[in-house]
């Protein structure tokens, strides 16, 4: 029987299972991509306490405090979308993580359309490595258009290419596309 998985906000009670998932997440998806120094145990190490930071930081103003969305069934996490409100009015969808082995069942789609629904007068924008090429293509899928490309610098100084893609509130022109863009729009 397949369980019922619920998106909802989540809270500074989450921070463990997210760091976790996040780890996990990341690992799978970079691995081959990044140098597995990027990929290892400090990394694990230091997510718990960003994730309780900012899940119990205070924004101020509700439109300027981020938004955690979890997906679960049973108290289990299966995928989160983390949204932050930026100052020039955009919304930046600064992760959007599925347990690996549950990827490829919808829950990364529904996870999105819940992100986009936090802010729907507001442009939603993220950055993917443009070597993760599943990511690449599920964005553009799900009517992503790519308005950017820049470089993406770790920590050690370690580069690689970057998308940006965005998703518009409907009758709200993106701007000139970049290189890449699909033409579509949601």
């Amino acid at each position: 029987m397949a369980r019922q998985i619920v998106i909802r906000t989540g809270t500074a009670a989450d921070a463990q299972a997210v760091a976790a998932l996040y780890t996990q997440s990341r690992r799978s998806a970079y691995a081959g991509i990044l140098p597995a120094g990027l990929l290892g145990d400090g990394t694990a190490a230091e997510q718990p306490e960003l994730w309780e930071i900012r899940l119990t930081a205070d924004y101020g103003e509700p439109a300027d405090t981020p938004v955690l969305l979890v997906a679960e069934a049973a108290g289990e996490l299966y995928g989160f979308a983390y949204v932050v409100p930026e100052p020039d009015g955009r919304v930046l969808l600064d992760n959007l993580h599925v347990r690996p082995g549950h990827t490829g069942a919808g829950l990364g789609r529904r996870l999105l359309r819940a992100a986009l629904a936090v802010a729907p007068h507001s442009p939603l924008h993220l950055d993917v490595l443009a070597a993760n090429t599943r990511a690449v293509a599920f964005y553009e899928r799900e009517g992503g258009l790519r308005t950017d490309e820049h470089s993406c610098v770790f920590a050690n100084g370690y580069t690689l290419p970057e998308y940006e893609y965005t998703w518009s509130p409907p009758g709200r022109a993106l701007g000139r596309p970049g290189p890449g863009a699909t033409g579509r729009t949601p």
